[in-house]
């Protein structure tokens, strides 16, 4: 096997991020691999052409969950990033770490740390925000984050019906607090989209210690007894094999990660017997832990159609209009990403004011990305609850590293997701109805005034809700003896071998979850490097 000191699986937000730091000293040589193919598309650089993207197989991998009963006995799509920058490429380019509480939690569950003072730096670090200076901020980093730069009445209506409602303006997300509403940054480097591809991995494709295969297949892990000494791949039809002399590090995902260490011999030992797989290591959580954002959109028919871009793209000076503001302003509805504006709020259920509703705004309607936008003059507001209790599992279905696992996601199988769910739906009826923004509609279109008692509202959110494509946590992070990896992401019963991606969360941060990897990526590098605290704690003696 050729030799490498570092071998990364996945080019994704983590992967590519990973790369660049590991070679930056010009002499640890590392091996990038990744299934899919070039970034070079169009849809893949214009901002809003996320919508095109998600569902392209050719750029996604299109995975589907079980049947679930919790929705309805619906199986839901979980498409993921298969291209050079993995999801951040296909992405809705929203840019939120989430709440100061989430890294705390993270500690207090074992992940040490990993607190927010511990995680800021990391943060900072990524990116190069083009806003005010601010101490919770960063100006230098290879990532492009920017404001909103998109204006729309009706978006502005909205915002002072929340402010009606009683919720406080907050002119950063990112900043000291996510409560209260605002518009969302979004991960821009001038009219272009900025991905882990574009900020991290092209500026630094020539360093001579850095390889990168594309279309490499993993196909398995090999060991040399307890520890990870390479992968094997499959790359235009031949099967290759590569050396790490340091570490194998998987960065592939919260859904390709725990299937390749289960092939591997590392999970749940009854599950791998079933399969014929030698238990290397019993680990019961590999897989477990599932997490995800639910969300519900609502969507109010507009009565001014000058206000809603489901008219706008089917007007030809509207579309030329849009062109222009993009091709010299870098503005306009072509620089918007998922959301436009929305914010963070407390229903009944959130404990001690911390928000646990997530709201999210656009002045369009469609039923899910890449479909056509509704005829009709949408308007939506989608909402989910930020620290859902319910937990799914991911399982190998047989011993073909190219074959979908089994992915059961459980959603609203806890009362109290549930309970946050309808009392969402409720508030926001109730910031429809508010003197700002009543007038601007004149029907509710999703769910429909029909359902109002909350076993009705439970119904609808049950069969017409989606996913945020939030998938994280089935390698937890923790100290305990189950967790699946250490504080320093070394994977627990073997050595030389990481994981550094969204599946490591012990728990699912508030908002959009493609922020926090990028400083799993960040403050891995250090630990690996040697160059933070963390890295220099040693692993306790078995």
């Amino acid at each position: 096997m050729s030799g490498y000191d570092y071998i990364i699986v996945g080019s994704g937000t983590a992967g590519s991020t990973l790369a660049n730091r590991l070679t930056a000293d010009g002499q640890t040589r590392v091996l990038l691999l990744e299934m899919g193919g070039h970034d070079r598309r169009f849809w893949l650089k214009l901002p809003v052409g996320y919508f095109k993207s998600i569902y392209n197989s050719r750029v996604s991998h299109l995975y589907r969950g079980e049947p679930d009963e919790g929705i309805a006995g619906r199986r839901m799509d979980c498409p993921r990033g298969r291209v050079v920058g993995g999801s951040s490429s296909i992405n809705g380019l929203i840019f939120i770490r989430g709440q100061h509480q989430d890294f705390d939690d993270w500690e207090a569950m074992g992940a040490t740390g990993w607190g927010y003072r511990d995680v800021l730096q990391s943060f900072r670090s990524i990116e190069r925000y083009d806003g005010p200076p601010s101490q919770y901020r960063g100006a230098h980093g290879p990532l492009g984050v920017s404001d909103l730069r998109n204006d729309n009445p009706a978006c502005r209506d909205w915002l002072d019906a929340a402010r009606g409602y009683g919720l406080p303006d907050n002119p950063d997300f990112n900043g000291e607090s996510t409560y209260g509403i605002g518009s969302y940054q979004l991960t821009l480097n001038g009219r272009w989209r900025d991905s882990a591809a574009t900020a991290f991995l092209h500026p630094v494709r020539d360093r001579q210690n850095l390889t990168v295969a594309l279309r490499a297949g993993v196909t398995g892990l090999v060991f040399e007894g307890k520890r990870a000494v390479g992968v094997t791949y499959l790359q235009n039809g031949e099967q290759k094999s590569v050396r790490a002399e340091r570490e194998v590090i998987l960065c592939a995902g919260s859904v390709q990660t725990p299937q390749l260490l289960q092939l591997a011999g590392i999970g749940p030992a009854a599950l791998l017997r079933q399969h014929g797989i030698k238990v290397r290591h019993d680990a019961p959580e590999v897989g477990a832990n599932l997490q995800d954002h639910l969300q519900m959109r609502t969507i109010v028919e507009l009565t001014d159609k000058r206000d809603s871009l489901n008219d706008h793209v089917r007007n030809p000076l509207k579309l030329a209009q849009m062109g222009l503001e993009w091709l010299f302003g870098a503005r306009g509805p072509l620089t918007v990403g998922a959301g436009q504006v929305g914010g963070a709020m407390c229903t009944k259920y959130a404990d001690a004011g911390r928000p646990d509703l997530q709201l999210f705004v656009m002045p369009l309607s469609v039923d899910k990305p890449g479909t056509p936008l509704h005829r009709y003059s949408g308007f939506t507001t989608s909402f989910w609850q930020c620290h859902p209790e319910s937990r799914g599992d991911i399982r190998i279905r047989d011993t073909d590293p190219f074959s979908d696992p089994e992915i059961r996601l459980n959603y609203l199988s806890r009362q109290r997701d549930c309970d946050t769910m309808v009392e969402g739906m409720r508030i926001v009826r109730e910031l429809y109805r508010q003197p700002a923004f009543r007038d601007r509609w004149r029907r509710e279109v999703i769910p429909g005034e029909e359902y109002q008692t909350d076993e009705e509202v439970l119904g609808a959110i049950r069969r017409m809700s989606g996913t945020v494509y939030h998938l994280v946590g089935t390698c937890r992070m923790g100290s305990d003896e189950h967790a699946v990896v250490d504080p320093q992401l070394r994977v627990n019963g073997v050595e030389g071998l990481r994981v550094v991606d969204a599946s490591v969360m012990p728990r699912i941060t508030s908002a959009n979850t493609n922020a926090p990897t990028y400083m799993i990526a960040e403050k891995a590098a250090g630990i690996i490097l040697g160059t933070n605290d963390a890295a220099r704690g040693e692993r306790p003696a078995a």
